[in-house]
């Protein structure tokens, strides 16, 4: 909320923990009642326009980019707490407006502007085993500025130079997401929360995993406690939490490969096609992909068995079929969704092993859907909240699973 960036921080909390203060407040109707009493225009925004409705479109970003008059350079991080959506979104959009190529990408190792004064070699407790950020500004940034507006240097630059998270090193591709060496395959839920590369073959069309979401006991996005998000506190890093603090949660589903015979790259966009059902009208679903680290990891002992998340993305279900006309789900109906998990330049190593989570809630980051269909969230009731029995089917006839962009080895 732009008008408040000063009141955020002057805000007192009255409980250490968030997700305990949030959860007392209960629906997000309690927020003006009890404490905004109508007096931020952001938040009444929200309020009033709960849907893709021409308020929203009037304020979204890429129907004003227009064709490219003047080099770009978009930089993003891959995992930036705050928007890392909108650098990518954007260099994707100016792509088709772009027949000067003066459209470029950069995306490295790092969160919300980490490739500014800092070393950029660690971030949480990952290590990259090298300085990205001092990196980036040398070797990428410069030379590019200084061909751009001095005319030194060579016109021979990358259009997109990423940070290959696993392997640890920079590459250079002609576009972005790759168009060679990339081939798709499907990473399928199975029985037994096995993953695997081999379509489901056994198991009637009702094969599913099951687990009860309940508002009223919500899986939190990070450890507890959760201190506020500014200043400081474990948010700039929340992307990078070890999710082994929720996995076997009963309200969290996991499924994982066996350890990989060979490392395996994925360059480009993440999707994947869930189909799920639910006892209610409604209901969010959280997909996690997963890189799970060894038992013994040698470079870094304290990494053993770490869950790194690679990507990530919330789906309300009211908003399968369009943004702008929410729809109830029929309860108990298996319905099909496509949730994109973004784009990503990772090597899962040899041993690792990968994992996806599902779950449908992630609080207080994302607020609790009442898993009751009502005509808007944010004036929701109490009483509207409910308790839902979830299913995640794997069958051959509904088979949940990832597309992973593969990028195969150069001859």
């Amino acid at each position: 909320m732009m008008e408040t960036s000063k009141t955020n921080f002057r805000f007192k909390f009255d409980l250490y923990d968030t997700f305990e203060w949030y959860l007392r407040l209960g629906p997000l109707a309690e927020v003006n009642r009890q404490y905004l009493h109508g007096s931020l225009p952001t938040w009444n925004a929200f309020v009033e326009h709960p849907n893709y409705d021409a308020y929203w479109r009037r304020l979204a970003v890429p129907p004003y980019l227009e064709e490219l008059r003047v080099p770009n350079l978009n930089v993003a991080g891959w995992w930036d707490q705050e928007d890392f959506y909108g650098p990518v979104e954007i260099y994707e959009t100016l792509e088709k407006k772009d027949p000067r190529h003066l459209n470029y990408l950069a995306v490295g190792p790092w969160n919300h502007g980490g490739w500014r004064g800092r070393d950029g070699r660690k971030l949480g407790p990952v290590d990259f085993g090298s300085d990205t950020a001092r990196e980036f500004r040398a070797r990428i940034e410069a030379p590019w500025f200084a061909y751009w507006l001095k005319g030194k240097g060579t016109a021979a630059i990358p259009e997109a130079r990423t940070f290959r998270t696993g392997a640890n090193q920079w590459e250079a591709y002609d576009a972005w997401p790759p168009r060679d060496r990339v081939r798709e395959r499907k990473l399928y839920f199975g029985a037994s929360g096995l993953l695997s590369f081999q379509e489901p073959r056994d198991g009637g069309p009702e094969a599913c995993d099951t687990y009860v979401s309940d508002p009223a006991r919500p899986v939190p996005y990070r450890k507890r406690p959760i201190t506020p998000t500014y200043p400081g506190g474990g948010w700039p890093t929340w992307l990078l939490e070890d999710q082994r603090f929720v996995h076997l949660r009963p309200d969290v589903l996991s499924w994982e490969t066996g350890p990989l015979a060979e490392d395996l790259t994925v360059a480009g966009d993440i999707v994947t096609h869930l189909f799920a059902s639910t006892s209610g009208t409604d209901s969010d679903w959280i997909v996690k992909l997963i890189d799970v680290y060894p038992e013994e990891y040698a470079p870094q002992p304290e990494m053993g068995g770490y869950q790194l998340m690679i990507a990530d993305e919330v789906f309300r279900a009211r908003f399968r079929n369009s943004f702008e006309h929410p729809e109830p789900l029929v309860p108990g109906q298996v319905t099909p969704y496509t949730i994109d998990l973004h784009t990503s330049d990772h090597s899962f190593g040899k041993g690792h092993r990968i994992m996806v989570q599902v779950q449908s809630t992630w609080f207080p980051l994302i607020d609790r859907n009442p898993q009751k269909f009502v005509p808007n969230i944010f004036q929701a009731a109490a009483a509207d909240f409910q308790k839902a029995t979830q299913r995640v089917f794997r069958s051959r006839q509904y088979p949940s699973h990832v597309v992973l962009p593969i990028l195969t080895p150069r001859d």
